[in-house]
């Protein structure tokens, strides 16, 4: 690409070898159960979490819905964290939709909800109050920096869950970064979940879709939800084809833009009139200094003449997010900060 795209990592186009596969997929009718494809990917996915069945999903936000419509009936109350991705970025679906209460605790700065917290929030069998139906986590926790929760801590909420006949949910956008950054199998990342949904539109490169996973009951009743929401598709077995490179063989390259961005944190501390703030997984938080001689939508202009594209994190006007994918190799990691001492410099 001509620019260097720092935004997201959803900005990401299709692989060559994706191209192709989608131009040859094999593909049947979605709907019926019938594209082989399609099939293939929720097969794989689900081997590969230890789960039992999966749905192809159109994004992230449906299949999050999707689940939370399957777990929680109309009137029923979730606990999940105050900076999470489905409470802030998802237009209360969960309610507008689902009838859905969400009942919400803190994220700490290590992605995590406190165990006690949880604990009392979850409600008494009483007629005055909603029935607490699901927890659920984000993993990684990406309002605090995509922050990778540890297969430990997944294990006690999901046991804290179990215990008080609840269900854990794990929005797992990143899934396949916080296995990355603990070294460990997907199966293991998310220990103890009923239900995970993943994206394979950011860092895996596919142009759309997600993978809502779970038991074979679940996934049944999950895939009627899909349905009233809109998600039943046909031939979309030329978007899956894409989906089974990305689990393939783009999930096993992540440790490289984790690289990036380490490298790219520690040379930002040169910069003058920049304050690195968190480097986790393939995301880095910086922020413009008061003393910057340029403001932050100043420094933005200046660097797309640079064809380096930036912009502030929303709600914060000098704080930035810089996402790493596998267009940013080390030659462009070292292209900003270069171009980022002579604008600031």
């Amino acid at each position: 690409m001509n620019f260097i795209d720092l935004r997201s990592d959803t900005v990401t186009h299709p692989t060559p070898e994706m191209r192709t596969a989608m131009a040859n997929a094999p593909v049947g009718d979605d709907v019926y159960g019938e594209d082989p494809t399609v099939n293939q990917l929720e097969a794989e996915a689900a081997a590969m979490f230890g789960m039992e069945a999966g749905l192809f999903v159109t994004s992230g936000t449906q299949g999050n819905l999707v689940a939370l419509l399957t777990h929680a009936p109309r009137g029923s109350e979730i606990i999940a964290g105050d900076k999470a991705h489905i409470v802030l970025y998802e237009q209360a679906g969960m309610a507008a939709l689902g009838g859905i209460m969400p009942r919400t605790l803190q994220v700490q700065d290590d992605g995590t909800l406190l165990l006690h917290e949880i604990e009392a929030a979850i409600r008494e069998d009483n007629e005055h109050f909603p029935r607490t139906k699901l927890i659920s986590i984000e993993n990684t926790q990406g309002t605090v920096g995509s922050v990778p929760l540890s297969p430990e801590y997944t294990q006690q909420v999901a046991d804290l869950a179990h215990r008080r006949e609840l269900k854990l949910h794990i929005d797992g956008a990143r899934i396949f970064n916080a296995a990355t950054a603990f070294n460990v199998s997907p199966a293991e990342i998310i220990a103890g979940a009923d239900s995970l949904t993943f994206c394979l539109s950011k860092g895996l490169g596919a142009p759309a879709g997600s993978i809502l996973l779970g038991s074979k009951e679940f996934i049944k009743e999950a895939h009627r939800n899909r349905k009233i929401l809109g998600g039943g598709m046909r031939q979309t077995g030329v978007l899956a084809s894409a989906g089974l490179i990305a689990i393939q063989k783009m999930t096993q390259r992540l440790h490289e833009d984790h690289a990036n961005a380490a490298d790219l944190a520690e040379k930002l501390k040169d910069v003058p009139d920049v304050k690195m703030l968190s480097q986790h997984t393939s995301f880095v938080f910086f922020q413009l200094e008061d003393s910057a001689k340029l403001s932050p939508a100043e420094f933005t202009t200046a660097m797309r003449r640079h064809n380096i594209l930036l912009s502030p994190y929303p709600g914060y006007e000098r704080k930035f997010r810089a996402v790493l994918h596998y267009w940013i190799t080390p030659e462009r990691v070292d292209a900003v900060v270069a171009a980022m001492k002579q604008v600031l410099g």
